[in-house]
């Protein structure tokens, strides 16, 4: 009788583990960080936005020095997803905590997003919010631009700042 009752116990703590194990969330170490990085990486380059945020932020508390890179990523996939207001956040938070290319990289993105703020601004009648927005999407990208030319070989920032400067014209 004992016996069973200790192969239950057997069976029991070794399902409990398997089921564990196939958990994502667990957190078992470096290889169970990275695994759960290249999910939310994964997910994000697949388009799967929801997805890449909710491993984005399941990592946050773990990441250490890694956090602005995460948070970068994190902003990107807001951006992607139309939230750019979170983007903008999320962005303005890495920016904070980086230097040189990691710091143009974020900006990137903030300065993408606060021009889309601007733009839904300027359409819902908020000119003055509009108008805050892509001056400070201009002074962000004119630094970029300036400061890491590299970031923009293709000329995409230097466009989208020449749109906000007609547009910042008109106003």
């Amino acid at each position: 009788m004992q016996v069973i009752s200790l192969c239950r116990a057997g069976v029991f703590g070794l399902s409990v583990l398997a089921l564990v194990s196939c958990d994502e969330t667990a957190n078992f170490g470096e290889k169970s960080f990275k695994s759960q990085y290249a999910n939310a990486r994964d997910a994000l380059e697949k388009g799967k936005y929801e997805q890449a945020n909710r491993g984005y932020l399941r990592l946050m508390p773990t990441s250490g020095a890694l956090q602005p890179r995460l948070r970068l990523e994190l902003a990107h996939s807001y951006l992607r997803s139309g939230n750019f207001a979170a983007a903008a956040k999320e962005a303005r938070g890495s920016a904070g905590a980086q230097t040189g290319s990691g710091k143009a990289a974020a900006m990137a993105v903030q300065a993408t997003a606060d021009h889309e703020l601007g733009l839904k601004a300027l359409a819902a009648g908020d000119v003055a919010n509009g108008k805050g927005l892509l001056k400070q999407a201009d002074t962000s990208m004119a630094w970029i631009i300036k400061t890491h030319p590299d970031m923009d070989p293709l000329g995409v920032l230097a466009g989208r700042r020449a749109s906000i400067k007609v547009r910042l014209k008109a106003l």
